[in-house]
């Protein structure tokens, strides 16, 4: 995993987690870059406890969220958090823009969220396997598991020719694991 140096931030959010009970169980991956997707989405909390991780592990990982959460003074400390502002209603192009930044850097772990929204849905957006796929890099499954209180590292997944699939058998590794207001949707991938 992309490192960065230890802060007194990094104690800071490091004892927090301790202190309200969130615990990281898995590992994570020997590899440059990926795509790491994160769900069940269902609380703004999700990006509140994934950022302390990011900030208490020390991990360089850019992360792609809705524009609006850019604006004002909080979109400086996201921006310098790793965050990458993405207009939802004119993501044409995220692809190949994603696409082109994992060609350019010897190292970059993105993370984003399948659902694309808070709201259950019965399908999710399928830009991170395009990215994923397009760029040649693995998928890292992790998910927010609210009556465990953990972040749950998954094992990489490969993309193949058949995304449909891909996404049901990603879907399904989420399958135990339950958001704040729901767990992933097994619906229609």
């Amino acid at each position: 995993m992309p490192q960065l140096p230890q802060h007194a931030g990094r104690r800071w959010c490091t004892w927090w987690l301790r202190h309200c009970g969130w615990q990281l169980r898995g590992e994570f991956p020997d590899v440059p870059r990926l795509v790491m997707i994160a769900a069940p989405h269902s609380s703004w909390w999700d990006g509140y406890w994934g950022l302390i991780f990011k900030v208490a592990l020390g991990a360089d990982l850019a992360f792609m969220g809705k524009a609006e959460l850019f604006r004002g003074p909080l979109g400086w400390l996201l921006r310098k958090l790793g965050g990458i502002p993405v207009e939802r209603a004119a993501a044409h192009g995220v692809v190949e823009q994603m696409v082109a930044r994992f060609a350019a850097a010897g190292q970059l772990w993105l993370g984003m969220a399948p659902e694309g929204t808070r709201k259950r849905v019965a399908q999710w957006r399928s830009g991170f396997w395009h990215i994923a796929h397009d760029a040649d890099v693995p998928i890292f499954p992790v998910a927010f598991d609210y009556p465990s209180r953990s972040i749950v590292l998954g094992p990489l997944f490969h993309t193949s020719a058949d995304m449909a699939g891909d996404i049901d058998r990603l879907r399904s590794w989420y399958a135990p694991f339950h958001g704040l207001h729901h767990g992933v949707d097994q619906g229609n991938a």
